[in-house]
């Protein structure tokens, strides 16, 4: 089985998960990029993200390098914003032919992991979706332990 993570970072903890499992599982990596650039100072980011995400918003993505229809496994990781998946994320996903996949969603949060992954069911229509595995940071200190990420991994293995 081919394996890809595909994961959109903004500050950072999920990039530096996605290089992890990418480098436990042997698998190629993507980052989903925005065409405009989010701002770099926190409370107008969060601003931005909550109206972003209650809108509905998908911001215009840079295509990715890969092509996902070679790939029969996906791991999916992003932040959690004001509760979901971020909107360069959904983006992505509406762009995607998902029957015949499976995914393995992650996520990287702080606070609350929100409605995150009800979310990913209802987005990832004809994919065999594996429960999202949550991965706590205090700011950018990982929380998760290692062993639990190393156990989630051996399901995809």
């Amino acid at each position: 089985m081919k394996k890809l993570i595909v994961y959109y970072s903004c500050g950072g903890n999920t990039r530096a998960i996605a290089k992890r499992i990418a480098k436990a599982l042997r698998a190629s990596i993507a980052e989903i990029h925005t065409v405009k650039s989010y701002p770099d100072d926190y409370d107008v980011l969060l601003g931005l993200g909550k109206r972003e995400v209650e809108s509905g918003y998908m911001p215009q993505i840079v295509p990715l390098s890969v092509d996902i229809s070679k790939y029969d496994t996906i791991i999916l990781g992003t932040p959690v914003w004001w509760s979901t998946y971020t909107p360069a994320v959904k983006k992505f996903m509406k762009g995607v032919n998902w029957k015949g996949k499976k995914v393995f969603p992650f996520t990287t949060y702080t606070d609350w992991i929100g409605h995150v992954g009800g979310d990913f069911k209802k987005s990832l229509r004809g994919a065999e979706i594996a429960p999202v595995f949550n991965i706590k940071y205090d700011e950018k200190t990982l929380v998760t332990s290692v062993p639990e990420i190393r156990e989630w991994l051996k399901q995809i293995q």
